[in-house]
């Protein structure tokens, strides 16, 4: 079926602490029942393994430190224990010797064996480490080269077998290492899966094995992300801009001009500035493309950024929180040195101490600066310690950091996420009625505090008094608060006018005006793309380059294999151009060429997907329309279509009366 790892242990004189480490899952049919169970492939590292053994299961989470404070080392699976985050007992039901189809049962099974391990489907997702003791560190689960990338929303052609298929699909998660198995926002299930291949035979999995039902599969959903680049330096025909004639100039500038609603002002370089409704703040922001190097470094350390995210939200909370290990405020640091080497330069100064979020999801490959006086907050809050301060704009930051969220989840191009943006606030004005609230909020959070003490005291002098003086006294404290009260819904109405609240108005204001400062820029999409091995013979290569070059495929390096006749081809394609690559090449090659595709990077897709003929050597090379196929355009206006956005195209081009064409007799 497919990989996973787990891990089994036991002590000789089931006191010694032992573990084993499961590889694979496989789904065997049982002749008695004819049911097809989970059998877990493992292997024992320490101590012997024995049948009707009770054993805690750790998953690839668990940290025995933090598991250790709520039990004692010397506990054991028969226990009555406590609940503890990625850690459940079970009994070892069934051992088998994996013998080919054959499967022989066994009573115990000593160290540095391989085996098989029945009844852990309720208890191991993909991987586990199975331990007599709680101490037990986990193994960490076994890294699979292929990423997923291709996913498919899947369906049962008759309704009344949606169960059938939610126990299918996570069966096939138990079963295959590699597949994802999620359900949208949309309520879509989908699978997620490393290529084409991969997907078939899931999908036939699916149908024949797990779920038994029909379904209904979407086209592969291809994921693209969006992004800015520098303005080019040459035109499409490779001529110096701003030296030649201009032809179409004036009339797109009028389109351009026409987009931007009134209200939203971009001056030359880029900046936007745009008011919430009610006229009570303003935000000015630009957006600038990230170096290659930060963007693969915000990529490779998202779990790393998600963590400093969680240590930050607890410190503002003024949770209690455990002490910070030392080996992530390590890590933490290093990432910082690095950010600060890469960026570089008099537009980065400073830029790694003002980072105000990264997005989206608070930890994607996206990054959000503050540059504007009166403020200070960043990311690196949870290696200075530092309390939440007070001021005007503190009450009102989140706000501009979910509208940022929001509009790094989808960009303007195709609703894709973005990736290598930087988004700067230069300014943020607040009038006079944004600081009285802002004010407001703060004094009657102080006031809420006040209270509380008072209402405790006055409590526990009601106790000791006289019925009839209590009542009497009971009365006050409202009656004095009823003033104090109406204080914070007074402050908020002062704002929450016809626009809404003034906190969903930032949201909505930050989100548009960085759009809008994305399309301020060369916007490009990004693809994802494959890595591509090809072996094929000397008198085919011809044919392989031909299929390569059909698929947007670039070729990096070829050498011949030594001492045969056989040629390795390296070469990059684009995961939208790979459906029926490999049928394609085989039949293009009578089978003397096999490639393997695995999931590399994203890369920028060089064409302007709204490009238009401006000059008059572009006019002559691509003609008036410029109909001549646009890759990324097309790749846009797929997406597009699939996410039922508005797509600018022509249906009928030329809408002249045909003759109609008599039949031959």
């Amino acid at each position: 079926m497919g990989d996973a790892s787990q891990a089994l242990a036991e002590g000789e004189e089931q006191q010694l602490n032992s573990q084993t480490e499961t590889v694979t899952s496989k789904a065997v049919k049982q002749e008695a029942d004819n049911k097809e169970s989970f059998i877990a492939f493992a292997r024992v590292f320490s101590g012997v393994v024995r049948r009707g053994q009770k054993i805690f299961v750790l998953g690839p989470k668990y940290d025995p430190a933090e598991a250790l404070h709520k039990l004692s080392p010397d506990c054991s699976a028969t226990d009555d224990l406590p609940v503890v985050p990625h850690m459940t007992c079970c009994t070892l039901e069934n051992l088998y010797l994996l013998m080919g189809r054959e499967l022989e049962d066994l009573e115990e099974v000593p160290a540095g064996n391989v085996l098989g391990i029945g009844g852990l489907q309720d208890f191991v997702l993909k991987s586990a480490t199975l331990s007599t003791s709680p101490a037990c560190p986990p193994f960490t689960p076994l890294n699979f080269e292929a990423t997923p990338i291709v996913r498919v929303a899947v369906e049962p052609k008759h309704p009344s077998d949606m169960p059938q298929l939610v126990r299918g699909m996570k069966l096939l998660n138990q079963a295959d290492p590699c597949v994802q198995v999620l359900i949208q926002e949309t309520g879509e299930h989908v699978l997620v899966t490393a290529g084409e291949v991969h997907l078939q035979r899931c999908l036939d999995d699916l149908k024949e094995r797990f779920a038994k039902i029909e379904i209904s599969v979407s086209e592969p959903i291809i994921p693209f992300r969006e992004t800015i680049t520098r303005p080019p330096k040459v035109d499409m025909v490779n001529e110096e801009i701003g030296k030649q004639q201009k032809v179409a100039v004036i009339h797109q500038t009028k389109e351009d001009q026409s987009k931007i609603p009134e209200g939203v002002e971009v001056d030359s370089d880029g900046l936007v500035t745009i008011s919430t409704p009610n006229k009570h703040a303003t935000l000015s922001v630009r957006a600038m493309p990230l170096p290659e190097e930060v963007t693969r470094l915000l990529e490779e350390n998202s779990d790393l950024i998600r963590t400093m995210e969680q240590l930050n939200t607890s410190l503002n909370e003024d949770k209690k929180t455990q002490e910070i290990n030392q080996k992530t405020i390590d890590r933490i640091k290093e990432f910082k040195q690095k950010l600060e080497q890469s960026l570089q330069g008099r537009r980065w100064r400073n830029a790694v101490d003002q980072i105000w979020s990264f997005g989206p999801r608070k930890c994607g490959p996206n990054i959000l600066l503050y540059k504007f006086e009166g403020y200070k907050k960043s990311v690196w809050q949870c290696l200075e310690n530092t309390v939440k301060e007070t001021s005007k704009y503190r009450d009102f930051d989140n706000s501009i950091v979910s509208g940022f969220q929001l509009a790094t989840l989808s960009g303007p191009m195709c609703e894709e996420p973005l990736m290598g943006v930087c988004f700067i606030v230069e300014k943020w004005e607040m009038s006079k009625v944004g600081e009285i609230l802002s004010a407001s909020r703060q004094d009657s959070g102080e006031c809420d505090a006040l209270e509380h003490e008072q209402n405790k005291d006055t409590e526990d002098s009601h106790v000791a008094e006289a019925c009839g003086e209590d009542k009497h006294q009971g009365s006050n404290p409202s009656v004095a608060r009823s003033p104090e009260k109406t204080n914070k819904p007074k402050a908020e109405a002062l704002l929450a006018d016809c626009y809404g609240p003034f906190s969903g108005q930032l949201i909505a204001t930050m989100k548009e005006a960085c759009r809008y400062a994305l399309q301020a820029k060369p916007q490009r999409l990004m693809a994802a793309m494959y890595t591509c091995e090809i072996m094929a013979t000397a008198e085919v290569l011809g044919r392989v380059y031909a299929v390569l070059s059909k698929r947007e495929g670039r070729v990096l390096q070829e050498e011949m294999k030594e001492g045969t006749d056989v040629f390795i081809i390296k070469a990059v394609l684009p995961v939208a151009e790979s459906f029926g690559f490999a049928d394609e090449i085989r039949k293009r090659t009578s089978g003397l060429a096999s490639p393997q595709l695995v999931f590399s990077h994203w890369e920028i897709i060089s064409s302007d997907p709204f490009w238009v003929p401006t000059t008059e050597e572009e006019y002559l090379h691509f003609g008036e329309k410029a109909d001549s196929e646009n890759q990324a355009r097309k790749y846009m206006n797929a997406v597009r279509k699939r996410k039922g956005l508005y797509v600018e195209e022509k249906i009928v081009e030329h809408a002249e009366k045909q003759r109609t064409l008599s039949r031959n007799k």
